[in-house]
């Protein structure tokens, strides 16, 4: 269960403040894998964030009953300055998960080669979603928050990513960015759509894909 109360989030865009998230009070249920959709610019990433703790609300408050991982796909989380794989064992610690077993997780998983054990500032950022990818996958998350993530790296590294996050599905749930609605399909069974701030719960996958098709249209 994830419960937004009173989620409020705005910026200051030339002298404007723009709101993305309006006082926002929803409760998502558990066991679901939901679809994230909205326009460019609605504020989807902005709500990942701040779902995961990475982004601070004007107001209001994220309330949840199980472990919810970092914005798979977004690396805001990591160091510039720190190796792949020093940036992984940081997180393993903070996670309290076994260190070297992460570390040699994400070295087999990401296929970074010499650049694992080099400052993430030399990444391009293909190389920094599959870190991030890797790193977050490599960890048992109840809900796993993923931005856009299975479209990075070549076909054979898509099919990889795929297969994995579809295994971690098995058990755990996820909220997703992904402008493919065959992939979300794939993915998720329920969705939200997030729309001048505000968001609709749709139990039906199909019928938020109808809203959101008809919005960008």
């Amino acid at each position: 269960m994830i419960r937004f109360e009173n989620l409020t989030k705005s910026f200051w865009l030339e002298g404007e403040r723009k709101i993305v998230i309006d006082n926002l009070n929803l409760t998502l249920p558990t066991g679901k894998s939901l679809a994230l959709l909205g326009r460019n610019g609605a504020g989807k990433s902005t709500l990942l964030k701040i779902i995961a703790g990475t982004m601070r609300p004007d107001h209001g408050r994220v309330v949840s009953d199980g472990s919810i991982s970092w914005p798979v796909g977004l690396g805001a989380s990591f160091h510039k300055d720190l190796s792949g794989a020093e940036n992984v064992r940081f997180i393993a610690r903070i996670y309290g998960v076994d260190t070297d077993e992460l570390v040699a997780f994400v070295d087999g998983f990401a296929e970074l080669g010499k650049f694992y054990h080099m400052p993430m500032r030399s990444y391009s950022s293909g190389m920094r979603s599959r870190l991030t990818f890797g790193a977050s996958m490599g960890i048992r998350f109840d809900t796993y928050l993923v931005d856009e993530v299975t479209a990075v790296g070549d076909a054979q590294f898509k099919r990889k990513s795929r297969i994995l996050f579809a295994d971690r599905m098995q058990q755990s749930s996820a909220i997703m960015v992904n402008h493919s609605m065959g992939q979300v399909r794939k993915f998720c069974n329920a969705g939200i759509v997030l729309e001048h701030g505000r968001m609709q719960y749709f139990e039906d996958l199909e019928e938020a894909i109808a809203l959101h098709q008809e919005m960008m249209s």
